[in-house]
Formats: structure tokens, sequence, C-alpha cells
């Protein structure tokens, strides 16, 4: 039996082409989505650039004939706006005027003419609902990624003869791929399979307290080759900060792009600065200056009404970075903060010299960054077509750093399996052009309350 999507708006201005992922079956805008889309038309962010998408797909449409009447899709499926069901009853309490509750009344009036509909929406009080009404609901799921638990990690630990992980610490002689042990926990031993830059803890057979670190290079696993750097003093204090330092630490030719997950306190933007400073300052300076964005102003939002340019209505969402330099700048944790106008001059002194630049992610776009680090601090927050349209501005020399918690996104519409930081994660998984490493809980380094909130929390 063929079914029936009904789209909402919010699915449209996330994915303008969703109309067209649902087969051969038949997929129905309401009319006052069209509505509701016509009021983006004129945004200069991302909502307004999809809205103005969705018309013109929906206009080339009109060739093929009367929408109202129904189209059919290349893909054998059928498009149709409906304009019915005005008269299909609501609860008393509800707004007849709601663009929500109107796409529920053309969900309940389609089901009653005997169709199978699903009401495709982004809106969690919407699906709750149609549910009322006993509509069926669901998120638009074409861009899901697997559930957090089951994404790609970056990183395995495993298992080898000691006499190899002596020659491979010692001698630095590389690891064969078969020459490994994957243990579980219910005592099955396998042979696991690598992806390319793969971060791999390896423990002896015989003594598991030996140990020693390293990343599969596609071929065969190989030592980590800048575990001996500390930049600006900053030494890392989990394994998982290991593999994220040789990440940030390796040329852009080579990794133009990281990816690190993980929960607050992990240390992930610290890291990303210090390694971003010492590439930056020392001799060899492999980048023309650190770039820093975060989409609590994003793509699709005007920077607003606070007083002041662009650079002083972004200065108060880019406080966690200044934190983070403060600590950089001055590692003496006793003295720190003993001067603190001169500590705040030398961070200042950063951004005056254009060592370190703050920007909002609305003016990425049409942007080429050459010999850039540019470090994406709360990339949760992007939504998948945000961080495609982010990574794609990477010129030459250029390395990008996507940081983020995928379980705290602040976006309304954003979760653990379609946050632009998780779909990146897994697009760019066994890319030779990307490293990645999710950070543990346990691996929290930023005080015991803070490690102690991660676990009970």
């Amino acid at each position: 039996m063929r079914k029936t999507y009904v789209l909402d708006t919010n699915v449209l201005l996330h994915a303008p082409n969703a109309f067209q992922v649902f087969g051969d079956n038949k997929v129905v805008i309401p009319e006052v989505v069209l509505e509701e889309l016509d009021k983006f038309k004129h945004e200069s962010g991302e909502l307004g650039a999809n809205a103005r998408l969705v018309g013109r797909m929906l206009d080339k449409l009109r060739e093929k004939g009367k929408l109202h009447e129904g189209v059919y899709l290349e893909n054998g499926g059928l498009l149709k706006v409906e304009m019915n069901h005005l008269t299909v009853p609501l609860p008393p309490s509800w707004d007849p005027k709601s663009p929500d509750n109107r796409i529920i009344q053309v969900c309940k009036g389609l089901a009653g003419e005997g169709e199978k509909v699903f009401l495709v929406t982004k809106d969690i009080f919407e699906r709750i609902k149609a549910d009322i009404l006993e509509v069926e609901a669901q998120d638009y799921r074409n861009d899901h990624v697997p559930s957090y638990d089951d994404q790609y990690k970056g990183r395995q630990e495993v298992y080898v003869e000691g006499e190899l992980l002596d020659r491979f610490y010692q001698d630095k002689t590389p690891i064969k791929e078969e020459e490994v042990r994957l243990i579980k926990e219910w005592g099955g031993v396998f042979t696991p399979r690598f992806v390319t830059n793969e971060f791999v803890l390896l423990r002896s057979s015989q003594n598991p307290k030996q140990s020693a670190l390293g990343k599969f290079n596609g071929k065969e696993i190989v030592p980590l080759r800048y575990s001996g750097i500390r930049p600006f003093g900053i030494a890392p204090k989990s394994v998982g900060q290991k593999f994220l330092l040789e990440a940030l630490l390796s040329p852009p030719h080579e990794a133009p792009l990281v990816i690190a997950k993980g929960a607050a306190g992990t240390g992930k933007t610290l890291l990303a600065l210090a390694a971003g400073l010492h590439r930056q300052m020392g001799k060899d300076k492999w980048y023309r200056r650190i770039l820093v964005l975060r989409p609590s102003i994003t793509m699709d939002e005007q920077i607003g009404f606070l007083p002041g340019d662009e650079q002083a209505k972004i200065d108060p969402l880019m406080r966690p970075v200044r934190d983070n330099l403060e600590i950089l700048i001055d590692n003496d944790e006793e003295m720190r903060y003993v001067n603190e106008k001169e500590l705040a001059d030398k961070v200042e002194e950063l951004f005056e010299r254009k060592i370190v630049t703050t920007e909002a992610l609305g003016f990425m776009r049409g942007r080429s960054l050459v010999k850039m680090y540019v470090i994406v601090d709360e990339a949760q927050n992007l939504t998948p077509k945000q961080v495609k349209g982010l990574i794609t501005r990477a010129g030459n020399g250029t390395k990008i750093v996507l940081l983020g918690d995928p379980e705290q996104s602040d976006h309304p519409f954003l979760d653990a399996r379609s946050n632009g930081l998780c779909y990146a994660s897994e697009k760019m998984k066994g890319s030779s052009l990307c490293y990645q490493v999710t950070l543990n809980d346990e691996e929290c380094e930023r005080s015991e309350l803070a490690a102690e909130g991660a676990r009970r929390l």
C-alpha cells in the first residue's frame, strides 16, 4: 500500500529536497506550509536560501501539471499541495489558525479517506499533538546517523603479543592489522578491523598494564609522531587527549579536518587552541592566523540588536575562548591570576595582533579560507548543511577543527543523531584527510567536580 507523507515547514527549511526522498509514495505539502515558507524567502541566512530553493523546485514541477491535483516525481512518487479538509474537527481548545494545527488537520482528513498517513516534522511538540489525534508522526530521518553510542569513536583498545608491543615501542616497528586481537567483555576474541586514521591503544596480551599508542594509516598501525610535543606547556592527561593532540599537531596537508567529540571538561577547546598557537607562533608558522567560530550565532540567524559592530556583538559568545587563552598565556596556576589586568592585556594582544580572530558563522558563506587554523566550538549546534558549507570553505593549507558534545545541542531541531558534528563524523569516517577522536566521560580533566558531574548528571 502506498504511504502518504505530510511534510511540515521545518522539514523543508532543514532539507529543501525532502519531498524527493520518499520513493514512490505520496508526498503532501499543506497549503499553509507554502505560506510559512513565503515568510522566510527574504531572509539572508540559510533559512531564507532554503525557502527560496523549495520555491524554485516547486515552480519547476508546475511544468508537469497542477500541484494541487498532484504531479509525479522522477522517483515515481506523487507530490500534491493539499488545500482541502478544512472542516475536519479539532479539539475545541486548539487554535484553528495555528499552522501546526492546520497541518495535523490535513493529516487527519487524509487518514479519514483511507490513506496510510505519516506526519513528518522536526517539531517534537507537534509530534505529541499529532499523537493525541492518533496521527502517526515521525522525525525527518534521511540525514540521521546512528545513535551516539553506536557512532564512530575514532579509537580502539586492542591486544597484541608482548614481543610485538616491545618492538613497536622501542624500535617503532609497525604492527599489521592481522596481528591484533580484540577481546570482548564476555570473553570472545576477534581480529578487529580498523578505519584509516583510527587511533589505537595497544596492550600486551601477557601483561595488559604494558601499553603503547598508535594510529592505523590504512595499511598498518604506526607509532604517534607528535607525542613528545607540549604546546604552550600543555601536557595531555589522558589517552584521548594524546590522540587529540596528535591529530591537531599533524600538518594540514595530512589532516585538514579534525573532529573531536566529548563531554564538557575533556579539554577539547584548550588543546585545540594550544596546538593552533604552537603551529602559528612557531618558527615554521604553518598558519596565517587562528580563526575561532561558534554556532551560537548560526548561519541562519542575524547577529541581533545588541549595540556595536560585529566583533562587539560576538565577543560575549567567545568568553570560553578567552578563558582558555588565559590558561595558555600563563600556565603557572598559582600566580596566573595575581595580576588580572596584565593577564587580560596579554590575551588582548593576541587579538590585536590578529594571531587569534573570532567571527560569526553567518559570514562564512562564499569565503575561501587559505592557510588558516579554524576552530569551530560547540559544533553540535550546526546543521548537516551548515557543516558541509563550512568544510567546503577550506582552501590550501587550512585546517578545520570541529569540537563539541553531541548530547548538548541547543538547536531546537537537532539531536545526537542529526546535528552537523555527528553527521560530519559519520560521513567523513575512513577519509584519509580526516582525523577523529571521541573523549570519554572519565577523561574529564577540568576539575574533580566537573568529572563527577559528567559521570553522575
